[in-house]
């Protein structure tokens, strides 16, 4: 429904200007983690059917007179995740950090609080030096063999 009142609004919009309109175009790119990716830019809007050819497999979210709001999900990790280890912090939650964890290392994504206690020294090891996240595939299958382990 929103998107026939914007495609009305926008035609009128057009109608109402006789030479091209330039809108600044936000492309969102939502991935499975819950990042977000922004791309901006200028373009010069001749018509709606352009636009919607353009960018028909995005989704419209909002529109005014200076700018259209794109968004997709991607049903995988995004950059930053894929570049982030799995590791525990000092409470003992299992997290994903931007480089390896440690002191100086930012904490990305957390997940659950898990029980040390009950993991075996090289598995306590393997979260100390960070584990690659990689892939949505590693992503999942780590998330998974630490599950047991939650308090």
């Amino acid at each position: 429904m929103m998107n026939i009142i914007l495609t009305l609004w926008m035609s009128l919009f057009l109608t109402q200007h006789a030479s091209p309109v330039q809108m600044t175009v936000i492309l969102e790119t939502v991935y499975m983690d819950g990042e977000v990716s922004e791309e901006i830019s200028e373009e010069t809007v001749t018509s709606m059917k352009d636009i919607w050819n353009k960018y028909k497999d995005w989704q419209l979210i909002n529109m005014d007179d200076e700018q259209i709001v794109f968004q997709r999900y991607v049903d995988d990790l995004s950059p930053l995740t894929k570049a982030g280890y799995f590791g525990l912090t000092e409470d003992g939650t299992l997290s994903i950090f931007e480089g390896k964890p440690g002191e100086s290392s930012r904490v990305i994504q957390s997940f659950f609080q898990i029980d040390v206690k009950k993991l075996e020294s090289h598995e306590r090891e393997k979260l100390k030096k960070g584990i690659s996240v990689r892939s949505k595939r590693n992503y999942e299958r780590v998330i998974e063999a630490y599950e047991p382990f939650g308090k």
